[in-house]
């Protein structure tokens, strides 16, 4: 099979390039760079602690393996992974190369960026429910007003909800930054305190110029996601969580799912770790955090990458897209694939409304995938045209050994296409009651 990406460029939150961002949009000092008091591990170290839980296999060993090679030769300490084949959950592994960690295969991650499927779900899911347009333009819902003294640019009356969900908005990160991590920025700029609310991003950005006329240029946006939570909350009287735990997940038996904190952990969710540091966005105290507890707020970031998940809740959401439900009916889906008007890479893939989408060379069918990196996360989510789909979520994207995180695409590809013959069991009822 191919992989989805064939080794494109692909477009994530925070990736490594940008850790020097990182410093930048929260204030940070020079001390980001440093490493904080975690312990980076060596593969020497993983092999004597390798832990394994989960139904083992045997089929399926070659994800257990790419797993365990992944993880050790960066010293991962927490890992999950889910399979399914055919609809059916066919692998639901937890990994730990820590005696103080067990990672379960329900253990909860942060996912990102994968969380912006669910968002843009829930937008399409308000326009078939007759609640929206995808064709209305975003001012027209929200209160898009400047701070005093300032001019909002003319051009959001062209930022439609279609624009803001295929990455069209305006907005381009790599000219003017993301908002969505510019806290210090922010509050010094309105005068309001730290940790910042969404109305504050909201503020801010009315009264800065967009980058490029909306429909125009492809350019990955998590302010545009962020905007779209709040045209969920407007439209649906709901809070953005209510609402997607209430029409999205609750149909699927989806229970473990919540919105992730910055400091404090859920029950059964994973520690997360990093060799970097940053200074606190939750507060004005300027002390300097590990950079998954507090150098960016998860509160900000809910609709474009809050939420936490299990690798089995990831699949089971991945399945959903597979044939019209009573979530989202045929148009819904077709309007999650539909084509941009512009922003297909050369390559032939491009961003539908929260996936990343390759249509299937001389086939029928198409590819579609998303990654999440942030602080102390790194995450994939991948559904085939051949009817398989898989998660790996893992508790850190950085560390000393310079491998790049992105090589899990190929693994889990390469472990995909060594298996002989496909289980016929299903263990979606033992994790889903």
């Amino acid at each position: 099979m191919r992989s989805p990406r064939s080794k494109e460029k692909t477009f994530v939150e925070l990736s490594r390039r940008d850790l020097g961002k990182l410093a930048i949009a929260t204030g940070a000092t020079a001390a980001a760079g440093t490493a904080v008091g975690y312990s980076i591990g060596r593969p020497a170290d993983a092999a004597a602690t390798w832990q394994v839980t989960g139904t083992a296999v045997p089929a399926l060993a070659g994800f257990d393996e790419q797993m365990k090679a992944f993880m050790q030769a960066r010293g991962v300490t927490a890992g999950q992974v889910a399979v399914t084949y055919k609809g059916r959950l066919v692998l639901a592994r937890g990994y730990s190369t820590s005696t103080a960690l067990s990672v379960q295969p329900t253990s909860l991650f942060r996912i990102a960026s994968l969380s912006k499927s669910f968002t843009a779900a829930a937008i399409v899911k308000l326009v078939q429910d007759g609640k929206l347009s995808l064709s209305t333009p975003v001012a027209n819902i929200l209160d898009i007003t400047p701070a005093s003294g300032l001019t909002r640019d003319p051009r959001w009356s062209k930022v439609t909800l279609w624009k803001v969900l295929q990455h069209l908005g305006g907005w381009d990160r790599d000219v003017s930054g993301d908002p969505n991590f510019k806290d210090a920025t922010i509050s010094r700029t309105l005068g309001v305190p730290l940790e910042l609310k969404h109305a504050d991003v909201i503020k801010y950005m009315a009264g800065q110029k967009l980058d490029f006329d909306p429909g125009t240029k492809y350019a990955y946006s998590n302010f545009g996601y962020l905007l779209a939570g709040r045209v969920i909350e407007k439209v649906s009287g709901l809070t953005y969580e209510n609402y997607v735990k209430q029409k999205l997940l609750a149909p699927l038996k989806i229970t473990r799912m919540s919105l992730g904190w910055s400091i404090s952990r859920h029950s059964g969710e994973t520690a997360y770790e990093s060799q970097y540091s940053g200074r606190t966005v939750l507060d004005g105290s300027g002390k300097t955090v590990p950079a998954p507890y507090g150098s960016f707020s998860m509160r900000i970031q809910d609709a474009n990458g809050g939420w936490i998940a299990s690798a089995p809740d990831l699949v089971r959401w991945a399945k959903m897209f597979d044939a019209p439900s009573s979530v989202l009916n045929s148009t819904s889906l077709g309007r999650v694939w539909a084509k941009p008007s512009t922003g297909v890479n050369a390559s032939g893939w491009y961003y539908g409304l929260g996936w990343q989408i390759r249509p299937v060379t001389g086939g029928t069918g198409r590819n579609t995938w998303h990654t999440g990196s942030m602080p102390g996360t790194y995450t994939l989510l991948v559904r085939t045209s051949g009817g398989l789909s898989w998660a790996a979520l893992f508790n850190r994207r950085d560390d000393a050994s310079g491998e790049s995180y992105g090589d899990i695409d190929a693994a889990m590809w390469k472990a995909a296409n060594g298996v002989k013959s496909w289980p016929t069991h299903d263990f979606f009822p033992k994790y889903f009651a």
